[in-house]
């Protein structure tokens, strides 16, 4: 091999040496640039996610993770009111359901969970009693034995079940129905089935 030929094989792989070095540094360049937008987009998303936290959660603290336990621990108390919510708004469709079946009646509601209503008809009292499912433990014998002591005689009764509730409908009979003092026989009703 002659000198020009070595100087050609010398040049040559530089030139390779060049190009290679040129395609690590575009290498180099890309992955630093897609670090810079993954560390960008993070960045992004942290701060969205602390906007959405309630400003005394995040007092004081600045770092990620930080942000993020509080986050976990927001959202768990969210989810723990949100069950303690809908607990209460499936106990008021039960109160508005039963208020919904009142027809008038002249005496004075507590819609608890358990109510009495006592309608007046000819001959007789109508005695509603109604409650939420799963809240079946009624003293019946008590509430006949009430009744009884109050004169009236028990004509029908009429037990019924929905998905929301129960319902007991007494028909009474009685010779003078000025003698009962309404509002206080629901009184004790309710104080019996309650």
């Amino acid at each position: 091999m002659g000198k020009g030929d070595r100087h050609k094989i010398l040049a040559d792989a530089q030139d390779n040496d060049g190009n290679s070095n040129t395609k690590n540094n575009e290498k180099k360049i890309m992955r630093k640039e897609i670090e810079r937008q993954r560390r960008q987009h993070m960045s992004n998303l942290h701060a969205s996610l602390r906007s959405l936290l309630p400003l005394e959660s995040i007092k004081g603290k600045h770092s990620a993770t930080d942000h993020i336990n509080e986050a976990v621990n927001y959202i768990k108390q969210m989810e723990k009111t949100i069950q303690e919510l809908s607990l209460k708004r499936d106990q008021l469709k039960n109160i508005s359901n039963l208020e919904a079946l009142d027809h008038g009646g002249s005496s004075s509601h507590n819609y608890l969970m358990k109510c009495v209503n006592i309608n007046p008809y000819s001959g007789g009292l109508e005695i509603v009693i109604s409650g939420v499912v799963g809240e079946e433990n009624l003293q019946l014998s008590s509430v006949l034995e009430a009744l009884l002591e109050e004169g009236l005689d028990v004509a029908s009764f009429i037990s019924s079940q929905t998905d929301e509730g129960y319902f007991l409908t007494i028909q009474t009979e009685v010779e003078d129905l000025a003698s009962i003092d309404i509002s206080g026989l629901q009184q004790k009703l309710h104080h019996i089935i309650n």
